[in-house]
C-alpha cells in the first residue's frame, strides 16, 4: 500500500503531466481559432503547476539554490546520458517520429547541464550570473547565454525563432 510520500510523487507527476497537456492543448485551440478555450487550458494548467509545485514543497523537494542547481545539474545529466540514447535508438529503430525530438533532448540536456555547472560555480562563489539574457531555441530546448547564434546547433533554428526569456 502506498504512503503519502509515494502519493506525493505519483500526484507531483501527474499535475506536472497536466500542466504541460494543457498548455499544448492550449497552443492547439488558439490556432484553431479559439480563444477563450485556450484560456481555460492556459488557465487550469497553472492551476495544475500550483498543485505541482504544493506536492514538491510537501515531498521538501525544494532546497538552496546550491542544492537545487546540484540537483538539475544530475537530472540534465542523467537525461542525456542515460534516459534519452536507449529512446532515441528504439525510436531510430522503429522509424518513430520521437526519434526527432528524441535526439533534440540529448543534446539540449547536456546543455543545459553545462548551464547549470556555470550557475554552480557562480554561486560556489557566492555570486550570481553575469549573463542577464538567455535565448530559448523554441524547436530543440537549447539555451544560449548572451545572444542566439545565427543558426541553432542542434537543430538548426535561424537566429530570428530565438526567444528572449525573461
Amino acid at each position: 500500500m502506498p504512503n503519502t510520500t509515494d502519493n506525493l510523487k505519483e500526484s507531483f507527476a501527474g499535475e506536472s503531466q497536466a500542466n504541460q497537456k494543457y498548455r499544448a492543448f492550449a497552443k492547439r485551440a488558439e490556432r484553431d481559432g479559439f480563444a477563450n478555450i485556450a484560456r481555460l487550458f492556459r488557465t487550469t494548467a497553472e492551476a495544475e503547476r500550483i498543485h505541482a509545485e504544493g506536492h514538491l514543497t510537501a515531498l521538501a523537494g525544494i532546497a538552496s539554490t546550491r542544492e537545487n542547481l546540484q540537483a538539475a545539474i544530475e537530472g540534465e545529466v542523467y537525461e542525456y546520458t542515460t534516459m534519452y540514447p536507449p529512446m532515441l535508438e528504439q525510436a531510430q529503430a522503429e522509424g518513430h517520429r520521437a526519434k526527432l525530438m528524441f535526439g533534440y533532448a540529448v543534446k539540449a540536456e547536456a546543455v543545459h547541464a553545462e548551464l547549470y555547472k556555470r550557475a554552480l560555480e557562480a554561486v560556489a562563489q557566492g555570486a550570481d550570473l553575469t549573463e542577464a539574457k538567455f535565448y530559448l531555441c523554441p524547436f530543440c530546448g537549447n539555451i544560449e547565454f548572451g545572444n542566439p547564434p545565427d543558426a541553432c546547433p542542434i537543430c538548426g533554428a535561424p537566429k530570428a525563432k530565438f526567444v528572449e526569456v525573461a
